[in-house]
């Protein structure tokens, strides 16, 4: 496998994900022992050419011959070549690197609450805040989330009163406002992450339901079975929330109230 000699990588040292792929990059051999570094721990004279702020946004790649510095995904695009050269004309085929270029965007400006870092350390430059990506982000797990459980609840449907084929987008919906506007009465500067890392949740507790739900495809399995499947991802889902509410310092208040809607949804379905 090619090397891409003489690259540095620039990864955010508080996001897990971002050391993670990095750090591949180097273990599978495309990038050098010393080909990855944090920009936190970039010194102010080091790499003058790079965009301190942007490289906070989107990953950097800094050739370290030439001065050149690409970003986001085309500093991926970059990489992957060597792997697959063959998709190289495509790598550079433009409408598809803006297309590829947004979903890059999607996810790394939402990646601080996909997956959190475990400790704020309030370095200098911090990922900027897109309002539009994160109202997309709520739009996109809302709408995926609510899908799988429209059709997961046909699994229970002996165990669970039947509803209309939007009931479970009306629940899923209404715990974001529900839950926005008790942060917002709490805490109205992490109304943004909060929602985020809440959407999160839902949306992994959504893909924890798919090995049940591709089963019923060829296994025909008793209803209650996917109820304990659906509890204990619920429990799951409750202890994640506790976990994300002490890194964002909130308190108890969310978790609470977030139990609370989830019961009396519950109520309303049983009782209606």
């Amino acid at each position: 496998m090619k090397t891409l000699k003489n690259h540095l990588i620039l990864f955010d040292e508080e996001c897990p994900m971002c050391r993670m792929y990095t750090s591949a990059f180097v273990s599978t051999g495309l990038l050098e022992k010393e080909g990855r570094a944090a920009y936190q721990d970039l010194s102010t004279q080091a790499c003058p050419m790079v965009d301190r702020q942007r490289a906070a946004n989107e990953i950097a790649l800094v050739n370290q011959d030439t001065g050149e510095v690409t970003y986001g995904i085309e500093s991926l695009f970059k990489i992957f070549a060597l792997i697959m050269p063959f998709f190289g004309p495509i790598f550079r085929f433009k409408p598809f690197v803006w297309l590829m270029s947004k979903v890059y965007a999607f996810i790394a400006y939402n990646r601080r609450v996909i997956v959190p870092p475990l400790k704020d350390q309030s370095f200098q430059f911090q990922p900027t805040f897109k309002l539009h990506y994160r109202i997309a982000y709520l739009v996109f797990t809302w709408f995926v989330t609510a899908y799988i459980l429209s059709v997961y609840t046909g699994l229970m449907k002996e165990l669970l009163p039947a509803g209309n084929a939007y009931r479970e987008y009306f629940v899923c919906g209404g715990q974001i406002i529900f839950q926005g506007i008790i942060i917002t009465l709490l805490n109205r500067r992490k109304v943004w992450g909060y929602l985020g890392n809440m959407m999160t949740i839902s949306f992994a507790g959504a893909l924890l339901l798919l090995p049940a739900l591709l089963t019923s495809i060829w296994l025909t399995i008793d209803p209650f079975f996917y109820m304990l499947w659906f509890l204990a991802v619920a429990g799951l889902m409750l202890f994640e929330h506790i976990r994300r509410s002490k890194l964002l310092k909130i308190g108890w208040v969310l978790t609470i109230t977030w139990m609370l809607y989830s019961i009396a949804v519950l109520l309303i379905f049983f009782y209606k």
